[in-house]
Formats: structure tokens, C-alpha cells, sequence
């Protein structure tokens, strides 16, 4: 019937009703607690009593942004640095305290943040808080550390960005010519010349710089005690001192772009020729954010997307085509890469992304498209907080990047409310032709030497590496005086419904 009824009514000339939108999926607030120690250290705790397993976070406001003059790619070369030992802590030892009791640890860095995060049975929730504590306090960077992990790190940019086909477009190249004065145009990945030029004593400095008690919050999720968790926060987060020195902060604006900007690098391990616009956006906390991500996914979300759907499927010019919103505290912008079919023209692809763009300015898109996009935008939402970690990583990022814990519950809502005209509005303003960024990515000749490729602009704002005095070098305890793990406490069963 499905197929046949549309038939029927062309037929008999009789008006087809729309077929009401499915109601969008609804996100409901996650509960939490917050309280502040007198060190600074924000505390939010998120508590879930149908699971056996806890969530434990520290995020610290540093990222790409604050790395010092010359020295880009610290904050990321500095969490590697945080896996090694403490004053009471083996090297690696949160792989044994997390793995080997069948959970897990990471950490990551962005533009504005540095996050490490642990999920573990909830009995191991005393021993992880003790150990996050311990390496805020007391890391110990070694020589013999040091240069491991920054070999570590060397290796890390070779494989990711040298070796992988796009590698530089993404990492370096789009950063680079998108912002011309605030210093996320450098990326997080950094350099070699950075990387071998930073010495022991810089990253000592940057520890007592940045982590510090006050310039970090503490997300715990998942099934434990609150009064207990209180208990176990303020005996070993609360004893870490204030230091009563500011935290430097990056203060750099950008100037939106008012003239089309275009750059043609030809480098080799390139397959394909690639076209990839960049059109600066607000910071993520700015009021055309969700009608800007409704945006993005009509453009680019899923094979049914306008992009997908125009140069993969019908035109055929394009063998993958991808829009991403990269949204941040400061300026953000919104990047668009096509990578051409094989034999097609760059030249043609380049003018078929940008009919779409002109094309969501000039009409508004259909109730179909917004409906679409905003189920999707939801339903990720969902998925990200279904688990304890990802309520947590909701809270710390709304925090760190929006200064707000609810903003991502509000966004949300909001993404709920978007019109098709507000679409076509923020398109007109984020999207228009005077504000691209342009880059041209061909293969380059066979034996040809690669372009000089898109160096990061003189004029980037960024600080020298102020080491604080009298900074204390930690090396590990002996022994005899190494603080033991706090014992375990009971299994916690979960209450999982049927």
C-alpha cells in the first residue's frame, strides 16, 4: 500500500495529506550534585543506582590554546606525560588499577580542555579518587619519562599526519588558515620542531602552570555513597594546595573573515584531489549554535544528506564528502571536505559544493530535512548519555567549554525550536561567500617536492612559558614511605530493570 497509494491519489487528483512528523525523541536533564572545595576544585557528582560500575573524570581547562610560544603541541605531549609515575604511584599503574579489574582509562585533549577519564567497579571508586589525587599533586616527570614519551608523541604526529592520506588537511591546514590570530590556529597535534625543541624544566613549568586544584573539575558518576564520595573527595583532593599565582589565559579574538580566501598545496600520499571549505562560526555557546548544528546535518548527515545525496549519488564527483562542526569556547568554524571521485574534476566538485551552499541560503529546506536532522541530533544526544560516562562527559564538557553545566541540556532544547527559517538565516550569515576559506589539496607530481603547504600565520597571539619560582621537583617514595591504595570496599551490585 505504501508504494501504490501515492499512485492512487496522483490518479484521482486527490490532495495527499503529509503524514505527521514522528514526535522528536525528548532529553531528559541529568541530575547531579555540585559543591566547590576551598582549593577550587569543582565537584560534580551524578549518582545512578542501577549500575555496578562508576565513572571517575578530571578535566582541567588547558588544551592546543594554551600551549607556549614555540612550544605548540605541549598539553598534548604533557597527558601522555600523565600516565607515568607519581609520588605513590607506579609508572603505569592506572592500567593496573583500571584493566586488570576489567575497566578501562583513556584521556584526550582538545582546543580548550585536557580530560582523564576511568571507569571501574564502583568498590575501586576510593582508590581511583586517591590516584587522580595524586597525580594533580605530585607527578613525577623523569628524564628518562620525558624523552620516552615525547618519542612517544613524535611518533604519534608521524603516523597520524604525515603517513595518513589528508592528514595535514585536517590537522594543520585547516587550523592554519582559518584563524589568523588566535592560536587554535596551530592544532592540538603540534609539531617536531615544538616537540624537540621543549626541554624537562618547560614541562615541569607547564604542570605547576596548569594543574593545579583550581584549574580543574572532578566528575564522579555512577553507583556509589554521597556522603561517602564527600568523605573520600576532601581527604585526598582538598589537602592540595591553592597555588596564589593567576592562571594565564589566551585572550585572543578572531576577526570574522571578509574576504574569500583560497590556497592550492599539492602533497604527495594523496590519492585523490580534495576540495575543503571553512566558514568561521561563533563559540559553541552562542545563540545560532543549534540552528548552525540542525544546519550541519541536513548538509552532511548520513547517505540522505544534501551533500551525500548531490555529489556522491547523483552527480557523482565526489567518492566522500563531510561537513563537521567544530565548535569550541572561542571562535569555532564549520569545515566542509570533499575528496573527488577517480577522474573527476577538482574544479567541478568545488563548484557543486558550493551550489548546495547557496542553495540552503536561497530557500528554506523542507519540513522533511528539519525534522530529520533535529531525530538525529536527539538521538545522538541520547546514546552519549546513556551511559555513566557519558552523562559525565556531558557536565565536564558543558562546563569547561560553556561555562555552564546545564548548556548542553539547554542547547538541546533549543535544537528542538528550530525553524527552517532560522536554517536559512544562519546559513546566510555564517555560510556567506565572503567568509570561505578555501584550500585546493591535489597530489602532487610524481618525484615532485612538496609545497611549503600552509604555514601558521606570524601574527597568532600566543604567550611566552612563564615558570612559576620555586617550583617542587617530585620523585617517587621509597617503600617504605609510599602511601598504600585505600583498601577496596564491598561489590557493588547494580539494579538493572528487567
Amino acid at each position: 500500500m505504501r508504494l501504490i497509494l501515492p499512485l492512487l491519489l496522483a490518479a484521482t487528483a486527490v490532495p495527499a495529506l503529509a503524514e505527521p512528523a514522528p514526535p522528536l525523541p525528548a532529553v531528559q536533564p541529568v541530575a547531579f550534585t555540585e559543591r566547590t572545595l576551598a582549593n577550587g576544585l569543582r565537584v560534580y557528582a551524578i549518582r545512578d543506582a542501577a549500575t555496578p560500575n562508576v565513572a571517575i573524570q578530571v578535566w582541567y581547562d588547558v588544551g592546543g590554546r594554551d600551549d607556549p610560544r614555540g612550544r605548540s603541541g605541549f598539553a598534548h605531549l604533557f597527558e601522555h606525560l600523565m600516565f607515568k609515575a607519581t609520588r605513590n604511584l607506579r609508572p603505569e599503574q592506572f592500567d593496573r588499577l583500571t584493566e586488570d579489574v576489567g575497566g578501562y582509562n583513556n584521556a584526550s585533549t582538545g582546543d580548550d580542555y585536557t580530560n582523564y577519564f576511568e571507569v571501574v567497579p564502583a568498590n575501586h571508586l576510593q582508590r581511583l579518587l586517591f590516584a587522580e589525587a595524586d597525580r594533580m599533586a605530585s607527578l613525577v616527570v623523569s628524564p628518562a619519562d620525558f624523552a620516552s614519551e615525547r618519542d612517544v608523541v613524535k611518533e604519534e604526529f608521524r603516523q597520524s599526519v604525515l603517513a595518513r592520506p589528508y592528514g595535514k588537511l585536517d590537522s594543520l591546514y585547516l587550523p592554519a588558515l582559518a584563524y589568523q590570530h588566535h592560536p587554535y590556529a596551530r592544532g592540538v597535534i603540534g609539531s617536531i620542531a615544538n616537540l624537540d625543541s621543549a626541554t624537562i624544566d618547560d614541562v615541569r613549568a607547564f604542570h605547576a602552570t596548569y594543574y593545579r586544584p583550581d584549574n580543574a573539575i572532578l566528575v564522579v558518576a555512577g553507583n556509589f555513597d554521597p556522603a561517602e564520595l564527600d568523605r573520600w573527595v576532601d581527604r585526598y583532593f582538598a589537602p592540595i594546595k591553592r597555588p596564589d599565582r593567576p592562571i594565564p589565559r589566551v585572550t585572543a579574538d578572531e576577526p570574522v573573515r571578509t574576504k574569500p580566501v583560497t590556497v592550492t598545496v599539492h602533497e604527495p600520499n594523496t590519492p585523490l584531489p580534495a576540495i575543503a571549505l571553512s566558514y568561521p562560526l561563533p563559540p559553541d555557546r552562542a545563540p545560532d549554535m543549534p540552528a548552525l548544528m540542525v544546519l550541519q546535518a541536513i548538509l552532511a548527515r548520513g547517505e540522505s544528506s544534501r551533500l551525500h545525496e548531490s555529489l556522491v549519488y547523483r552527480d557523482g564527483l565526489a567518492q566522500a564528502v563531510d561537513a563537521s562542526l567544530d565548535t569550541r569556547a572561542g571562535p569555532g568554524k564549520l569545515d566542509i571536505i570533499a575528496i573527488a571521485a577517480g577522474g573527476k574534476d577538482p574544479d567541478a566538485l568545488d563548484r557543486a559544493l558550493r551550489a548546495q551552499i547557496a542553495a540552503v541560503r536561497a530557500a528554506p529546506v523542507t519540513p522533511a530535512e528539519l525534522a530529520e536532522a533535529k531525530t538525529e541530533i536527539l538521538t545522538d544526544a541520547l546514546k552519549a548519555m546513556e551511559t555513566t560516562e557519558g552523562r559525565a562527559r556531558v557536565i565536564a564538557a558543558s562546563v569547561l567549554v560553556d561555562g555552564d553545566p546545564r548548556a548542553t541540556e539547554r542547547q538541546l532544547a533549543a535544537v528542538r525550536a528550530v525553524t527552517a527559517a532560522d536554517v536559512q538565516r544562519v546559513a546566510r550569515t555564517w555560510l556567506a561567500d565572503d567568509r570561505v576559506a578555501t584550500i585546493r589539496y591535489l597530489p602532487a607530481a610524481e618525484g615532485a617536492k612538496p609545497d611549503a603547504g600552509i604555514p601558521v600565520a606570524a601574527t597568532v597571539e600566543t604567550r611566552p612559558l612563564e615558570a612559576p619560582r620555586d617550583i617542587a621537583v617530585v620523585t617517587p617514595a621509597t617503600d617504605a614511605d609510599r602511601a598504600p591504595l585505600p583498601p577496596l570496599g564491598p561489590v557493588v551490585a547494580g539494579h538493572v530493570p528487567t
